[in-house]
């Protein structure tokens, strides 16, 4: 890894934060893990006030947790919050496909098949980075057509904190196979309209990565302690 990370100047607090975000989300920083103002600010290469903010703007949204003094540490869920984290899409994804679906045109299948091809472009070629980006636009793009607004930004947030756990499960779990089949399965059943059965897939779908990742977390935090 190089010793400082080259950034435009232009809108510092911005770019920051969108790489310290990307570098949490892939693992690179891991939860728990100690954030110096000091070394960011020499590794970007930057005074300590874009750092600040960057870390203001994290912490948020969740991904960084800031003390009382200065202090910051990348957010580790317990068991139970990344559980909740899965049952809260649960309950606003299930809705707005069920909204959704009736509502869908062939302009909006179109959208779904073009990420679907990017998603599965993104497995062939381990490309990480993507996953979690791809997974919400992809499950985004489903739901559009519920036109939600609000719901759409509480799900936002709740993705936000679900996308390390999505790229974990992708990545150390292999599970690019069943999530390429199922999302193509969800485009499908929505074409002919069978909300029922398209609800009961995302249901499970979601359900299954929950119960993956947690055993994964508890066996990982297992042999760490």
């Amino acid at each position: 890894m190089p010793k400082t990370r080259a950034i435009h100047r232009q809108s510092l607090p911005d770019v920051i934060t969108n790489d310290l975000r990307e570098r949490i989300l892939s693992g690179e920083m891991v939860e728990g893990e100690t954030i110096r103002q000091e070394a960011l600010a020499e590794e970007y290469d930057v005074s300590r006030m874009p750092i600040r903010e960057a870390l203001k703007r994290l912490d948020a949204e969740g991904l960084v947790q800031l003390t009382n003094n200065r202090g910051a540490c990348v957010t580790t869920h317990s068991l139970s919050e990344i559980g909740e984290i899965f049952d809260l899409r649960i309950l606003l994804e299930v809705d707005l496909f069920k909204r959704a679906i009736p509502q869908m045109t062939e302009a909006d299948f179109v959208i779904c098949e073009e990420l679907l091809n990017k998603m599965e472009r993104s497995y062939e070629t381990y490309d990480v980075g993507q996953w979690g980006s791809l997974n919400y636009e992809y499950h985004t793009a489903l739901y559009a057509a519920a036109e939600r607004g609000i719901t759409n930004e509480i799900l936002q947030r709740v993705n936000l904190q679900s996308d390390r756990y999505v790229r974990m499960h992708l990545s150390v779990m292999e599970q690019r196979e069943p999530a390429k089949e199922e999302h193509r399965q969800l485009l499908a059943l929505a074409r002919s309209r069978n909300a029922e059965a398209a609800c009961a897939l995302l249901t499970n779908h979601i359900q299954r990565t929950k119960e993956q990742l947690l055993a994964m977390v508890i066996a990982t935090r297992k042999a760490e302690s």
